[in-house]
C-alpha cells in the first residue's frame, strides 16, 4: 500500500530561523513559506534529492502544532508522510484493519495540492502518519 516517503515534517518554534539553518548552514534548497489555513500551519519545504523535509510553524492559536510545541519547545519530528496510489482505498483498508483516521475521515487538500489523511499515532507506535495521494 505504501509508496515512497514524500516528506518528514519537523515542527519548529521559529520558521525563519529553521529555514535559514537548512539553507545557510546545511546548504539545502528551500521553498518560500506557504500558509495552509485549513491545516493551521505555515510550511517551508526543504528539497532533497530523494525526499523533502517539511518545516512546520503554527498558524493561529488553534493550530495543532501549537500544542506540539508546548510539549516540545525546541521543536521536533511531527510526522512522516507516505504516498499511496489510492487514498480512499488505503483509508478503507486501514479502517478495516482497526486504524483510526483523524478528523472526519475525509481527505483534505495538502500542501502539494493533493488529498491527504492523517492516522492516529497511537496506532503506529507513537508516530503520526500522513498519507498523500501519489
Amino acid at each position: 500500500m505504501l509508496g515512497r516517503v514524500n516528506h518528514i515534517a519537523i515542527a519548529v518554534p521559529d520558521l525563519a530561523a529553521a529555514t535559514a539553518a537548512y539553507r545557510d548552514t546545511l546548504g539545502a534548497a528551500v521553498s518560500q513559506p506557504q500558509a495552509l489555513p485549513e491545516h493551521g500551519v505555515t510550511v517551508v519545504f526543504v528539497e532533497l534529492p530523494n525526499t523533502k523535509v517539511e518545516l512546520l510553524q503554527p498558524l493561529g492559536a488553534t493550530s495543532p502544532i501549537t500544542a506540539f510545541l508546548e510539549k516540545n519547545p525546541s521543536g521536533g519530528m511531527h510526522h512522516i508522510c507516505y504516498e499511496v496510489d489510492d487514498i480512499l482505498l488505503a483509508r478503507d483498508r486501514l479502517v478495516e484493519a482497526g486504524a483510526r483516521v483523524l478528523g472526519d475521515g475525509q481527505p483534505k487538500t495538502g500542501a502539494h495540492g493533493k488529498p491527504v489523511l492523517f492516522l492516529h499515532p497511537k496506532d503506529f507506535f507513537g508516530t503520526l502518519i500522513e498519507l498523500e495521494q501519489a
